[in-house]
């Protein structure tokens, strides 16, 4: 008889621990992209117009370093950026540097490049729109381990179209940035697909998307749009 109830007790338990847990995940739902860009863009606009680096850039970036804002360290030290330094969380312990707001951890990131000599010299040198370049310059001065950070930040770019937020003014009737702000690369003989997309820090489907080819070969004196 005590053996049934602490099995009854030990079942009701395991299920309330369940209920509770399928509460909490409920609660806690994950952020998408969509609404990450939604929450925070005018933040990334912002920094935009006082200091000059992209918005499209402040934003892919912190999309893709703090995962929509769903990773441990966006979630408890309002780290968006993957900036490592000192904390004080007693909620985790993490080598990654702690922020009073997300707001703040944006300011920092700007603060980050405008620190360091190699990425200081990209607001001296490059305009809003030019978001390819910028991050391109932002990986060559180390600020990501992976060789392909900066393809996949202008992949985000595109993904979700954030170079629309570095037009000063959208209502303006103008040619679209996503044109204007690409290099346009002439094929000269011995040039490859593979080849063209290395150099520019980009991939080969997303040339073959952009130009509209539906193969890898190429014709000496060819446009293609980077």
């Amino acid at each position: 008889m005590k053996r049934k109830l602490r099995n009854t007790c030990f079942l009701l338990c395991v299920a309330l621990a369940l209920v509770v847990t399928g509460t909490t995940s409920v609660v806690a739902q994950r952020i998408t992209a969509g609404e990450y860009i939604e929450q925070y863009k005018d933040l990334a606009i912002s920094y935009m117009q006082a200091h000059g680096c992209p918005a499209s850039i402040i934003l892919a970036v912190a999309m893709h370093e703090s995962a929509y804002g769903n990773s441990r360290i966006a979630r408890y030290l309002n780290n968006h950026f993957g900036i490592k330094g000192p904390n004080n969380s007693t909620e985790i312990r993490s080598a990654y540097k702690g922020y009073a707001s997300v707001e703040e951890s944006y300011g920092d990131f700007i603060d980050f490049l405008k620190r360091r000599e190699q990425t200081q010299a990209l607001f001296d040198r490059l305009k809003p729109h030019e978001y390819s370049q910028w991050a391109r310059g932002i990986a060559r001065a180390g600020y990501a381990q992976s060789p392909v950070w900066a393809t996949t930040i202008i992949g985000m770019i595109k993904k979700y179209n954030l170079d629309m937020f570095d037009v000063s003014d959208p209502t303006d009737e103008q040619t679209p940035l996503s044109v204007q702000e690409r290099e346009v690369y002439v094929v000269k003989k011995g040039d490859t697909l593979s080849a063209i997309a290395q150099k520019y820090g980009t991939t080969v489907k997303a040339i073959q998307r952009d130009n509209g080819l539906s193969s890898t070969r190429l014709k000496i004196g060819q446009q293609l749009f980077l």
